[in-house]
Order: C-alpha cells, then structure tokens, then sequence
C-alpha cells in the first residue's frame, strides 16, 4: 500500500525557517517522482516543487524561488522540503503526493497524496 506522510509544520514568524519532510512507503522510491504542493481554502492548488531520478529536482513558482529546496534521500524513501524566509502568502496546508516517474507541477496528474500539514506564518 502507498502511504505518504507529512511532517513539520507548524507555526513561524515572518522570515523563519521550516523543513517538511515526507516519508513514503510502499512504493519504489527510484521510479517515482514526489511532488509538493500548497493550498490555501477557497484557492486552487499550487505545485511548488518535484523530485525523481528522472527529472531531479525542481522548483516550480516564482515567488518561492530562491527560498525554498526540495531534497530526496533515497536511503530514508525521504523527500524534504526545506522553507526560508517565510512569509504570510506562505501559510497553507503542505501536501506531498507521489507520480510514476516524470515530475509535474499538476497536481491531477499524481495519483498518491499524503495528508497534508498546516504552515501558518504569523506577520
């Protein structure tokens, strides 16, 4: 059975730092790419970033450019997401969800979703 789980979030003021991790089982971590994604109630979902031993790593908007990494460790079938300077229009729920093989920034296109874990940046 495919599970993903999400850990990490939590409450931070404006400029701090969160790592969310992702820990999935079930699957082939080679042969899959995981996404990340964030969303707000009453907004559409937003791919951030993917990585797969296909298509690497990826970062995906603009606005976390720069502030944000995502980072696999295949030792662990981890997928981390590291957040600096946080800010306010970075609060939401944090899912990660799993794909076969190429990475996509579409979240209809992955057929697996963890949970979900709240990031709630106080201004």
């Amino acid at each position: 059975e495919v599970q993903l789980v999400e850990s990490g979030g939590g409450l931070v003021q404006t400029g701090g730092s969160l790592r969310l991790s992702c820990i999935t089982s079930g699957f082939n971590f080679d042969d899959y790419a995981i996404g990340w994604f964030r969303q707000v109630p009453g907004k559409k979902r937003e791919g951030i970033a993917c990585s797969s031993t296909s298509s690497g790593s990826l970062v995906y908007p603009d606005s976390v450019k720069g502030r944000f990494t995502i980072s696999s460790d295949k030792t662990k079938n981890t997928v981390d997401l590291q957040m600096n300077s946080l800010q306010p229009e970075d609060t939401a729920v944090y899912f990660c969800a799993a794909k076969f093989y190429y990475c996509s920034r579409f979240g209809i296109e992955y057929d697996h979703w963890g949970q979900g874990t709240q990031v709630t940046v106080s201004s």
